[in-house]
């Protein structure tokens, strides 16, 4: 790839897109507060450990887990939380990180922005998805960027812009109603505009992967392809779409329906009411932990868990980054399949798509790999098969 065309100086993209360094800075008294919410929960009861279940896992849900988030995973994380988590640390790993925010469509967007030292390397927009932030992929950013001084081959090198979705941690909170996953498609097709790139790739997991095949179809020209995690491609009830499926199948489908039974509650409530819930997750910082909870479960360390959930807490975006559901419950969706070129990397403990129902929806699948490890949070608890399984992707776009 041509670097002439593939990027520009940082400092000109800066001064014409309105682009301002942005560095995190927490005041000690949002600490000292909440430290001091956190001395004072009040916990909620449960009943005794024979009377929840707690049997073998055979689905979605953990064992213990069958009533909801348990009492001693929010308590051991809260006494964590108070006696041995540093924030400043995490926010000096943050902010050893080029940040920046700028203003797209009347809202404020905060991204990390790191580029490689390789000239020709590949600019990369990765998307994270909820309860999760931007640090979703701290991990991959040395890695992706600097893939020679990681084992790798520099060839393989990306830039990499990492945004906050709109209304989530720093980009938040959103203050107009409309913020669905196509308008948020379409502010990272101008964000990428005003850093100079003129072709690049997008990631994108849980909601970044609903967004991330948009992108692909607002911005064909300087999208070269798209890898996602999850495909949200599902039966439409039809009895004969069911016709000719594998065992195998049956079997991913099974799942999906179990996951819909038995943890889903998270995603209606937010698609339709959000505010309901927005009033405690803004009182209570041990509730808000229970409420990401409830989908990182064991997938993310209590550091990682903990990061996320701060964010969240000290920028009081619980509200906004809820209503990403009600938006895109309330939008308009587009019926024809996408067809930029897509790829897909499935994890073991995640749900997983049906190629036949994925191929109805894009035109035009040209990777398709599934892996015996990983979740729905790959790059935190598999992010060497997550780094590969980019690396080759986008290889074919060089």
């Amino acid at each position: 790839m041509n670097d002439a065309h593939n990027r520009t100086e940082s400092g000109a993209a800066h001064a014409s897109g309105g682009i301002e360094p942005f560095r995190i800075d927490i005041s000690q008294a949002d600490l000292d507060d909440l430290h001091d919410r956190l001395a004072r929960t009040r916990w909620a009861n449960e009943l005794p450990p024979e009377e929840r279940g707690g049997g073998v896992q055979t689905g979605p849900v953990p064992p213990g887990w069958e009533y909801g988030v348990p009492l001693d995973y929010v308590k051991n994380l809260v006494e964590y939380w108070q006696t041995r988590y540093d924030w400043r640390e995490w926010e000096a790993r943050l902010n050893s990180y080029p940040q920046f925010t700028t203003t797209i469509d009347g809202q404020n967007i905060y991204f990390l922005h790191v580029r490689s030292p390789e000239p020709d390397a590949t600019p990369l927009i990765l998307t994270h998805g909820w309860p999760n932030t931007s640090v979703e992929y701290l991990g991959l950013v040395d890695p992706l960027t600097d893939p020679h001084a990681h084992g790798g081959d520099s060839a393989d090198a990306f830039d990499v812009v990492i945004p906050s979705l709109p209304g989530f941690g720093f980009s938040g909170p959103t203050t107009e109603a409309g913020w669905d996953a196509q308008r948020t498609a379409k502010a990272w097709a101008e964000l990428m505009r005003r850093l100079g790139y003129e072709r690049y790739g997008a990631h994108g997991n849980d909601a970044g992967a609903i967004v991330a095949p948009l992108q692909g179809r607002l911005d064909p020209e300087h999208v070269i392809g798209i890898h996602v995690t999850q495909f949200f491609s599902f039966p439409s009830g039809d009895p004969a779409e069911f016709e000719g499926l594998s065992q195998e199948d049956m079997e991913k489908l099974q799942f999906l329906q179990a996951f819909n039974d038995e943890m889903s509650a998270y995603a209606t409530l937010q698609g339709s009411k959000p505010q309901n819930l927005a009033h405690a997750l803004a009182d209570s910082p041990a509730g808000q932990l229970a409420w990401s909870g409830q989908l990182f479960g064991e997938a993310l360390s209590p550091d990682e868990i903990l990061t996320n959930v701060s964010i969240y807490w000290l920028t009081n975006t619980a509200a906004s980054a809820a209503r990403i559901y009600y938006e895109d419950n309330h939008a308009e969706h587009p019926t024809e399949p996408t067809t930029a070129p897509i790829g897909l990397a499935s994890f073991a403990y995640d749900f997983r798509p049906i190629r036949k129902f994925a191929e109805r929806d894009h035109a035009n699948i040209v990777s398709w790999s599934e892996f015996d490890r990983g979740s729905h949070w790959a790059a935190h608890d598999a992010p060497d098969l997550l780094l590969a399984d980019i690396r080759q992707f986008f290889r074919r776009f060089r």
